[in-house]
């Protein structure tokens, strides 16, 4: 993680719908002074439950860590069944500084 970036690394919950998962997540993000907003991105790591739900679609959810909680939207798994989730202002975790 560079020096002008937040993450999280750890358990989450993840909600999509009426579903709840229990994954663990890899989470980084920045502020971008173009659109004046913070971005969040990550991965979630591989969930077999998750993937059987999902199938690979992308679909909108709300992601909790012990830091807070965040809109999200859950996107197409990679090579490795991981499921990109990212979202906008507030992000799920602490922010440095």
């Amino acid at each position: 993680m560079s020096a002008h970036e937040d993450g999280y690394s750890g358990p989450a919950r993840l909600v999509i719908g009426h579903e709840v998962f229990d994954v663990q997540v890899e989470l980084r993000g920045h502020f971008e002074p173009i659109d004046g907003r913070y971005h969040w991105y990550g991965r979630i790591a591989k969930s077999d439950a998750l993937a059987a739900v999902l199938r690979g679609l992308k679909t909108a959810g709300n992601i909790h860590t012990p830091h807070g909680n965040s809109q999200c939207e859950v996107a197409e798994p990679d090579t490795w069944d991981r499921y990109r989730i990212t979202g906008y202002s507030t992000p799920p975790f602490q922010l440095e500084g």
